[in-house]
């Protein structure tokens, strides 16, 4: 299993915007540039992160896009989920609509998949922009 370029490059691409602070409006031009990301898959990214209400736009001069909450307050899973859709190791923990397993009162390894689920949910949103800016400030003291 792997995480699609979707995941990778939306939690890219926020790291980046967050970098800028509350108050300064950044060009998707600019972050594509600085993370070396297409322009175009930006774009379709950076409207679905939109319409999930974890950024906002600005038209103008000065126009661009930036968080619109604190970077400690949107998880890594936020923008996971808001780019991929609900992550499930499996449809019968993952809790889809309408689907029914006729050997869920005796699948041995359902428990294995809702641990493993509950495990990588529970690490991905509890990492925020914050804490990735953070740790960068780390690394680049020394």
């Amino acid at each position: 299993m792997r995480l699609s370029s979707r995941g990778r490059y939306g939690v890219a691409a926020m790291y980046e915007l967050s970098t800028y602070g509350d108050d300064q409006s950044v060009s998707l031009k600019e972050i594509a540039k600085n993370q070396g990301l297409s322009l175009s898959y930006l774009e379709q990214l950076f409207s679905t992160l939109k319409k999930e209400r974890l950024i906002i736009s600005q038209r103008g001069a000065k126009g661009g896009y930036k968080l619109a909450k604190p970077p400690q307050k949107i998880s890594v899973g936020d923008i996971i989920r808001a780019v991929e859709g609900p992550i499930e190791f499996s449809e019968c923990v993952g809790g889809a609509e309408n689907y029914e397993c006729n050997k869920s009162s005796m699948c041995v390894t359902k428990d294995v998949w809702q641990e493993v689920n509950d495990s990588v949910n529970s690490v991905i949103d509890n990492i925020t922009l914050q804490d990735l800016l953070d740790k960068n400030q780390k690394k680049v003291k020394g």
